[in-house]
């Protein structure tokens, strides 16, 4: 949700007045239900939580073609604050993106080790296509943008070729018998093995933790 109330806000600041449908196209052309998790349906929901909250107020109404008139918005002194104090959370703190790879990746083992391998392999070209439509079009996606929306996709090209390196690597590692994969023999700690440690190291459970 603070990642939706920034990118609304932000909007709103640069936009004011401006409708709902405004903000909604606008972040839909970003595409940033991809990679800010910005849900396209939350957008008129979130403005109206935020003007509930008195981070906007409505300001008259405004039309959109032959559409009737939509409320438009306008961020108050509270907004404001918001506005910036989200902004430089989200400057000044690190937090690791969300990937359901990553859950997927942690049960490895489900797989065997010819599907790990391809897989991982699959999921490196993705990757790399991606990264060469971002080369091929940058320039048209980026034509009358500011500089840092160039530099947007630039990061997001070196994350792809870095997981994309990734993968190769350890395809690789899993060709050569690293890992224990479906239909091999498990070495290490067995289940009940890991129950136990679970169990030395955070107590019994009690009953509500069942439930």
């Amino acid at each position: 949700m603070s990642t939706t109330r920034l990118m609304i806000l932000g909007l709103v600041s640069y936009l004011q007045p401006v409708h709902g449908y405004d903000i909604r196209k606008e972040l839909a052309s970003w595409n940033v239900e991809s990679w800010a998790n910005v849900q396209p349906g939350s957008i008129y929901h979130a403005l109206r939580k935020m003007t509930e909250e008195g981070l906007l107020e409505e300001a008259g109404s405004g039309t959109v073609g032959n559409r009737p008139a939509r409320t438009q918005y306008r961020m108050t002194a509270a907004g404001a604050t918001e506005y910036q104090t989200l902004l430089r959370k989200y400057w000044w703190e690190y937090q690791e993106p969300t990937d359901p790879f990553l859950a997927a990746f942690a049960f490895l083992p489900g797989l065997s080790r010819a599907e790990a391998v391809g897989a991982l392999r699959a999921r490196a070209r993705l990757l790399e296509g991606w990264n060469a439509a971002y080369r091929d079009n940058a320039e048209e996606w980026t034509a009358y943008k500011p500089p840092h929306v160039g530099w947007q996709f630039e990061l997001t090209m070196a994350r792809c070729e870095a997981e994309a390196r990734w993968c190769h690597d350890i395809a690789a590692r899993i060709e050569a018998g690293e890992g224990v994969h479906l239909g091999e023999e498990p070495t290490g700690q067995n289940a009940e093995e890991w129950r136990k440690a679970i169990r030395a190291e955070y107590g019994e459970p009690v009953d509500d933790e069942d439930e």
